[in-house]
């Protein structure tokens, strides 16, 4: 068949310009049966029934496949005939094709026949004042490290607005804590709150044969605050799909370089601060701003309790014979904690106590994974800056060099930054970068290139005393 645009040529040349159809067979260079065809015939559009071509389809072999592929549906599964033995009886009864063939009819028959439900999913309507809650992995850099920060995120599929919470872990001090700062934050309590099979609030899945069981502690949480839980199903992430979304949505676009941050409460804040502002963009769907929706929204929300409630753990402190007690994967040492037969911790989503049974503090102290760290692999990305040390201030990693190391290194020449890149690399085989940054001028001084080289004759130990006195340094 031509082209449309074919098609239109002969009909002109043939109306309009009053050819006939062997000029217009030798004009165009095509078949007189073809040019008549185009020329004085009608082109309507017509349905076309698609058949499906194949051996499978235009012999019997389909037909009697099908057959028995509905007997076998009688049939528990291991009396099924399988692909090979259905190609085997067809052999013997002069089939010609391959086994790739018959596999190929046997899926789309099966997709089908097998199945009469609907496979298609419903559009789901969210109601104000439900909430959805998940946590998120992000990344941070605080004191030139890298931290883990578990984010509990809060979203009203209504609005589509959300809140989001920092957090060193996803226990249940951390996860009740959490909730506790979303709904401050929100100004109010969702009537209902979704959430997935997170361990802090659930003792037992829900199963084919009862309903899930949550833990004491979330019941009492729930109770307190007066909000209704529903819980997702096992491995159905899809059920809170909103959240989901949210989590990818914040780390994409807040955390897509890790920030540097002074603290988790620095973190809460800076959050809080680009939540709220992403707020002013149009809903995804109803072409409204986010944040008339949440406001209409916040109406629905419950009242705050007026008494606060207090996150807290208590439990037994088992000692061993060198006053140590195992918290959080973690040995502490507790001092006179063996003088004691028992000792019980006071446990927050940040901080600890070790209790005697007397009432005694033996010790208070933040806990381990508060200062969990992992150290930013300096050794390598120092390299690549001493192959291109233009890229340098466009790195991602150079907002994390300690304000002394970095202003040490961004100098305007090019060969004496990348000279002072490859000091820097001998200093970080046998010293971290926490500990150049303590030591920096005494390490310059001592250094080759302190001595030898300093092109300026800078003296490192007065070079604080020419920044002003308001700027902070990054440690």
């Amino acid at each position: 068949m031509l082209a449309m645009s074919d098609i239109n040529c002969i009909k002109h040349l043939r109306n309009n310009k009053g050819l006939s159809i062997r000029k217009i067979e030798e004009t165009l260079g095509i078949n007189w049966r073809t040019a008549k065809k185009y020329a004085d015939g009608e082109q309507v559009p017509q349905i076309k029934n698609k058949k499906k071509k194949g051996m499978m389809h235009e012999e019997k072999w389909g037909e009697i496949v099908s057959d028995w592929l509905f007997e076998d549906q009688k049939l528990k599964k291991k009396l099924r005939r399988t692909n090979k033995a259905i190609l085997d009886e067809l052999k013997g009864l002069g089939f010609q094709g391959s086994y790739r063939t018959l596999s190929y009819f046997i899926s789309d028959w099966k997709k089908n026949h097998q199945d009469d439900n609907d496979q298609g999913f419903e559009r789901l309507e969210h109601p104000p004042s439900e909430a959805q809650v998940d946590f998120g992995i992000m990344e941070a850099v605080q004191d030139g490290e890298y931290v883990d920060v578990h984010t509990l995120i809060m979203s009203f599929p209504n609005s589509n607005g959300s809140f989001a919470v920092p957090m060193p872990s996803e226990n249940q001090e951390c996860f009740l804590e959490g909730l506790k700062q979303l709904f401050n934050q929100a100004g109010g309590v969702p009537r209902k709150v979704r959430i997935d099979n997170l361990t802090p609030a659930i003792k037992k899945t829900r199963s084919r044969f009862e309903e899930v069981h949550l833990t004491d502690e979330f019941i009492q949480f729930q109770s307190h605050y007066g909000f209704e839980v529903q819980v997702c199903n096992p491995r159905s992430g899809h059920e809170k799909g909103n959240v989901e979304n949210k989590v990818g949505y914040i780390r994409y676009n807040f955390f897509n370089k890790a920030p540097v941050i002074e603290s988790l409460e620095d973190l809460t804040s800076k959050l809080l601060n680009k939540l709220t502002d992403d707020r002013k963009r149009l809903h995804y769907e109803k072409g409204v701003l986010i944040e008339e929706l949440w406001e209409k929204e916040s109406k629905h929300l419950l009242a705050l309790p007026e008494i606060d409630y207090p996150v807290f753990k208590e439990r037994q402190g088992k000692v061993n014979k060198y006053n140590e007690v195992k918290l959080d994967q973690t040995l502490i040492h507790v001092p006179k904690a063996s003088n004691y037969s028992s000792i019980y911790l006071l446990l927050t989503w940040d901080r600890f106590k070790a209790i005697s049974p007397d009432g005694e503090i033996l010790l208070e102290d933040y806990r381990p994974y508060m200062n969990k760290r992992r150290v930013i692999p300096w050794s390598s990305i120092i390299k690549t800056w001493i192959h291109k040390p233009r890229s340098m201030p466009y790195s991602r990693y150079e907002k994390y060099l300690p304000a002394r190391v970095r202003d040490y290194l961004l100098v305007d020449n090019l060969i004496i930054r990348r000279e002072r890149l490859m000091e820097l690399t001998n200093l970080l085989v046998t010293h971290d970068m926490k500990q150049i940054n303590e030591t920096f001028y005494d390490l310059i001084e001592q250094s080759q290139f302190g001595k030898d080289q300093n092109p300026y004759e800078v003296n490192w130990n007065q070079y604080d005393s020419l920044t002003p006195e308001h700027q902070e340094y990054v440690k």
